[in-house]
Parts: C-alpha cells; structure tokens; sequence
C-alpha cells in the first residue's frame, strides 16, 4: 500500500471563533480532523500540520498599506488580497487550535515567514519562490498520497491542493472539514472545483471512513 498523510492546513486560532481573520464555522473543522487523527493513528499514517506564521510587519497586511482589510492591491509584482493582522509569529492568534489533538501531530510546518510574499500554500509562496520543508518530508518519508482539510477551502486549502497534484502527489479532499473566507458567495464551491478538475478527490468525511480500507 503506498504511504499516505493527513495534511492539516491552517486550524489555527485566528482563523477560528474569536479570531483576527474567522472564518464562519472554522471550529467545525476540528471534530472532523480529530476523527480523521484517530483514523490515521490507527493505521500507521502521519499526521501533518501547517500554520500561517506572520512577521508583525507581513506585506499582505491591509495595516501595512494604510488601507482596509480585504482590498485588492499588488504585493512585490503580485495581486494581494490585504488581510486583517493575523497568524503573527508566536501570538495565541497563530497557535493551533487548542482542541485539536497536537500531540498526534508528526510534523508541523510554518508558512508565509517572508514579509515580502504571501503564502497561502503549504509547499510554497504564492510565487514559487522559496519552498517549505513539506515536500522534502513527504519524500524523505515516501508518502505519495494526502488526505487534506482544513482552512480556509477558496485559500489555502485550495492552493495547498494545486501544489500537492502539480508536485504528483495523489489527493484526497475531505470536503466537510474545510471552510472558507468567502469574499464572494461562491468562492469555496468554485475551490472545490477547481481542485477536483486539476485532479482531487472528493470526499465527504462520512463517505471517506466507509470506502476507505
């Protein structure tokens, strides 16, 4: 059977309940990882994590442009959404969510620690710049398929999802595990699409605990 990992993208505080940038129902994510932790500790499978790991002075912050949050501006020669101050570096906003299980968590790796680049991937910044030590893990650990959910659906989980199938990683998306910041209504229903034409699987928590083996 070839090595497989579950890839939690993001359950961090601010992206939660409370949170500087909270995405409506983030907390719901995390029964549906805790289940899926069990789920993998039982076979064997690792445990994965990323978390947004901001300087205090990250470009994609409206704070840093004296505009408000959620404008489109340009970041470095790229098009930037500018966001609420959030995930800075060793802040409670940036820590994992605190019912999730960490202590089953393998490995945990920190993105978007550039102040001139946004990162919403966990492989790499938005340009392809500079990597993050993810891929080089999974290989290290001959993984070849992700199991991955978390937040938010239409940004990170969606541009983790197109790296993984570009870098020809096999991948699962377990859909009632994510939500989304939703800018526009559609944005996490047009997410899932685009992952599943670029090649993820789809799943629904319930459907991937009863066809899995």
């Amino acid at each position: 059977m070839k090595q497989r990992a579950l890839l939690l993208v993001d359950i961090q505080n601010d992206f939660c309940a409370g949170g500087a940038l909270a995405v409506a129902e983030g907390d719901s994510t995390v029964d549906v990882a805790n289940t899926l932790i069990a789920w993998c500790k039982t076979r064997g499978e690792a445990v994965l994590a990323s978390q947004d790991w901001h300087p205090a002075n990250h470009g994609s912050f409206a704070s840093q442009h004296g505009v408000a949050p959620f404008v489109i501006g340009e970041l470095d020669g790229l098009a930037q959404t500018f966001w609420p101050n959030h995930c800075i570096q060793n802040s409670e906003g940036a820590q994992l969510h605190p019912l999730l299980n960490q202590q089953a968590i393998d490995a945990v790796f920190h993105k978007g620690e550039n102040p001139r680049i946004d990162s919403y991937s966990a492989f790499f910044d938005n340009d392809h710049r500079q990597e993050t030590a993810l891929n080089g893990w999974l290989q290290q650990h001959g993984v070849r398929e992700l199991m991955v959910m978390g937040l938010a659906t239409d940004y990170c989980v969606k541009f983790t999802v197109l790296d993984a199938l570009q870098l020809g990683y096999e991948v699962n998306v377990v859909t009632d595990g994510c939500r989304g910041v939703n800018l526009h209504a559609q944005d996490s229903a047009q997410a899932f699409m685009e992952m599943a034409a670029a090649g993820a699987t789809l799943y629904t928590l319930a459907d991937w605990l009863e066809t899995q083996v």
